[in-house]
């Protein structure tokens, strides 16, 4: 009985009952099974750990009438077969309340038959993903203590596996592991602090040694503190800190709203920017569901309808976008809703960013993009080192100006040497502006991007030179 029930729910099993349940003029169901482990610690030792499991099961009912189709979505948790009438009747009734969906498309059809993965049981992470990792972090902390230095953060690891039907006939299957380590690094005192982080499919490729050895040597920057006032500085950005703000871009580049001139993207007196350059650099901002090491959904998984997703979209195919192009606006973001009203192409969200330099015919420092952060401080006269943000927010826009603190850990550069840590600021910076003043771009590599680590993990990109990053003001954050 016991195996007879867990046939019955297994996530394949939901889908198509859903489906037969169904009665409206269309459905679809997304069933999502998530499993997630995590390791805690502070002052140099294990504070907790922990596994859990999930299920989530999403049900979109779709109903066709004179004025239009309308939908009804239904999200719950921990749903059993005994459970699945209700849930399709509550989206069902939902759908027939609503009003005909602005965002009403015909759904995906199948571009072929189901994967043979479909009917397979989820994946699933357990304590198992740190068997490398955690004795590598006791060695850092036993490092970490004979140093005097302490050691706070976590590590976690999740894995969700989605099933996706409808009454198309479409059926998909997606497994995305997710794995995220934060380290902070303090003095006894904990006057100073330094922050490391590194985004991961299954922690085989991350090194907690080496990052303690890095947060060591800033701690070491941080003996001697340097005040500094507010003012536009050449800056050297790490890759975690590019990608905080080259998120929030991407995040801007709804085709709609800057068709209808609501955002950055919005041309002067009408249409958008497509075409124009952002960047005298040759700078490639893309993502791809295939990238190596970011592999993302290769369709799309749409559990809401909103500004720039539909859930009539669901299952649409995903390949490689280019947003920006030799450092010239190339696409925007779009539903198939938003690229007929915009006559834009279609051009879906996919779950990954990757900036990139080209090579340069005339040559120079920034050529090829293959510096590396180390070599970027050695080229550097006399700037600030900002290696993390902090309580990013948007200002304006119409302009993406955004606003936010540097924290543990921004130094002063001059004459190609770290010669402190100087004190925190709060900036003032539209990432769309900052493009045209990248001098200098590194090798790209993969990043955690701080500041949206619980909502956009997957990042690769360069430490960047730029000139007159605008420090608006001295900040008090700690």
């Amino acid at each position: 009985m016991a195996d007879q029930n867990r046939r019955a729910n297994a996530p394949h099993q939901l889908v198509e009952r859903t489906l037969e349940l169904s009665r409206t003029d269309g459905c679809v169901v997304i069933a999502d099974e998530e499993s997630s482990a995590n390791l805690r610690w502070a002052g140099n030792a294990l504070t907790t750990n922990g596994v859990t499991r999930g299920r989530t099961l999403t049900v979109i009912a779709t109903v066709d009438g004179q004025q239009g189709t309308a939908a009804g979505v239904v999200s719950r948790e921990a749903v059993t077969t005994g459970e699945l009438e209700s849930l399709v009747r509550a989206a069902e009734t939902a759908a027939r309340a609503a009003g005909p969906a602005e965002d009403a498309m015909p759904l995906v059809q199948p571009a072929g038959p189901a994967p043979a993965d479909f009917t397979a049981a989820p994946d699933a992470t357990s304590i198992d993903v740190f068997a490398d990792f955690a004795p590598a972090l006791g060695e850092s902390f036993a490092r970490a203590r004979k140093s005097g230095r302490l050691l706070y953060g976590f590590a976690h690891h999740q894995v969700t596996s989605s099933y996706l039907g409808s009454s198309t006939g479409l059926r998909l299957r997606h497994d995305q592991p997710t794995g995220t380590l934060e380290l902070n690094a303090k003095t006894a005192d904990l006057g100073a602090s330094a922050w490391a982080g590194a985004a991961t499919r299954d922690f085989r490729d991350v090194d907690p040694a080496a990052m303690e050895e890095q947060l060591a040597q800033r701690l070491g920057w941080a003996q001697r503190s340097i005040d500094l006032p507010a003012g536009r500085y050449e800056t050297l950005l790490s890759p975690s800190a590019l990608a905080d703000l080259m998120v929030c871009l991407s995040w801007a580049t709804g085709g709609r709203d800057a068709v209808e001139g609501r955002t950055v993207f919005s041309r002067p007196g009408g249409g958008t920017r497509l075409g124009e350059r952002l960047s005298p650099l040759p700078l490639r901002l893309h993502s791809d569901p295939a990238h190596p090491g970011l592999e993302a959904a290769p369709f799309a998984l749409e559990h809401a309808s909103g500004g720039d997703s539909s859930v009539f979209d669901n299952g649409l195919p995903l390949g490689p976008t280019d947003w920006i192009r030799d450092g010239e606006l190339t696409n925007l973001l779009t539903t198939r809703h938003s690229a007929g009203l915009t006559g834009l192409p279609v051009r879906p969200a996919v779950d990954n960013l990757i900036l990139e330099s080209g090579s340069r015919e005339s040559g120079g420092p920034d050529a090829g993009g293959s510096a590396s952060m180390e070599e970027l401080i050695a080229r550097t006269e006399r700037g600030l080192l900002l290696t993390c943000l902090w309580y990013i927010r948007e200002v304006d826009p119409a302009s993406l100006l955004l606003t936010g603190l540097t924290r543990d850990g921004v130094y002063l550069v001059e004459d190609g040497e770290v010669k402190g840590a100087v004190n925190n600021f709060r900036f003032n910076e539209s990432p769309v502006d900052l493009l045209g003043r990248i001098t200098e771009v590194g090798r790209t590599e993969r990043c955690l991007p701080r500041e949206w680590s619980d909502w956009f993990t997957r990042a690769a990109m360069p430490p960047v030179r730029v000139a007159d990053f605008n420090m608006s003001s001295v900040s008090k954050a700690s």
